[in-house]
């Protein structure tokens, strides 16, 4: 083991909370620091946890909370204009779960509560300064923080990311900014279906959700980015409107758009990704989560790569001997699986988006992935039946190609 006994985790989201869960399981204590003032009550919308997630979330004790809060997708259907195909679907697999971000963020928080491990919010993080045994923070209100090793998870606009690279490559905007609401309107489908639609302007998807109505996100194309701050200036009237002229020409978009309450539309803003990040630790500083790997959404893993990746650092950790061992072995351990799987999202989100020559390609181009591509066992098993081996010795591991 490392002589690691304390860390500072910058960020109280997915992969900070994990993080420090599953460092103190390895006998390493961690103080997480967010930047916002309380907890994220009410922010955010539905995000996707795959079986590997899940898994992940096992080996900290949270699994079972959170697939409680959860509702189970055991079926995907696509539908491109007026065809709709069933997907192949992963033989044996646990379904996909669906559950709030909010309802993620109480569970972590409150587990990270049970084992004591202080989540201090008001926090922004300006600087670190580091010295051969350790690395102290500072934060926006004048105060610091010592311990052995600082850890960033503290996403796509990490200030972690770039104390360890200055020059480090910042998040990308994918083009489309992200919306969520659940309708009035119910859908022709059998519960428990996620349905992912290319209409005629747009992408959106759609479920019906356990208490009525039809949960649907949408990805809007848009040429500027939006901050959430620019994002949520906008009233939702105004982009109910917005979304109309997207989506009424569609079936069943026009019925969701149309019976969807403005006071209920959660508003994301942009939607970024995270190219390939080259330098994800410097010293006595690691990035983990959104920080350093942040694929399109349409990968259907990023919440449940962090948490992954949360867990594989404290494993490290614990067993390699030495800080610059233990960083080296994280990134070895993650760096194929997580590019990879972002590459592969990468290739779907350019269709959410469509140009002109697109929207007429893309119809044939899905067809034909239907076709050739959608073999379940080779293109989602390495992905969704991934799981960590939390009793093996981490410098036993092989790196995944």
């Amino acid at each position: 083991m490392t002589d690691v006994r304390t860390a500072i985790i910058i960020g109280g989201g997915i992969a900070g909370p994990v993080a420090a869960l599953a460092l103190h399981r390895a006998g390493i204590a961690a103080t997480v620091y967010e930047a916002y003032p309380s907890t994220a009550d009410g922010i955010g919308g539905t995000l996707a946890l795959a079986p590997n997630g899940v898994a992940a979330l096992r080996i900290v004790g949270a699994d079972q909370a959170v697939t409680d809060a959860a509702t189970p997708m055991h079926r995907t259907a696509l539908v491109i204009g007026a065809n709709r195909v069933d997907l192949p679907v992963l033989a044996g697999a646990p379904p996909l779960r669906v559950v709030h971000r909010n309802a993620l963020y109480r569970v972590l928080h409150e587990r990270a509560t049970a084992e004591g491990i202080p989540i201090v919010h008001g926090k922004r993080l300006t600087g670190a300064r580091e010295t051969a045994t350790g690395v102290t923070a500072e934060f926006g209100d004048g105060s610091t923080a010592s311990a052995d090793i600082l850890i960033g998870a503290d996403g796509v606009h990490s200030t972690v990311r770039n104390l360890i690279d200055p020059h480090a490559p910042g998040p990308r905007y994918t083009g489309v900014l992200g919306f969520e609401s659940v309708a009035a309107h119910t859908v022709d489908v059998e519960p428990g279906t996620m349905t992912f639609t290319f209409g005629r302007r747009g992408y959106y998807l759609y479920w019906s959700e356990p208490g009525g109505g039809t949960r649907w996100g949408a990805n809007l194309p848009q040429d500027r980015p939006m901050s959430l701050a620019e994002a949520r200036a906008v009233s939702s009237e105004d982009w109910l409107h917005r979304l109309w002229d997207a989506y009424g020409d569609d079936d069943p978009g026009a019925a969701l758009i149309r019976s969807s309450n403005p006071a209920g539309l959660q508003v994301s803003g942009s939607l970024h990704i995270m190219p390939p990040v080259p330098h994800w630790h410097r010293g006595r500083m690691v990035l983990v989560g959104d920080s350093v790997h942040a694929p399109s959404n349409s990968s259907g893993q990023g919440a449940s790569l962090a948490i992954e990746s949360a867990v594989q650092l404290a494993r490290c950790l614990r067993d390699l001997p030495d800080v610059p061992a233990a960083f080296t072995t994280y990134e070895r351990l993650r760096r194929a699986r997580v590019e990879g799987i972002a590459a592969r999202a990468a290739r779907i989100n350019h269709a959410k988006a469509p140009g002109p020559v697109g929207r007429v390609v893309m119809p044939v181009m899905m067809r034909m992935l239907m076709k050739v591509a959608m073999k379940p066992e080779k293109t989602l098993g390495p992905e969704q039946r991934y799981t960590i081996d939390w009793d093996a010795p981490a410098t036993t591991e092989r790196a995944l190609a």
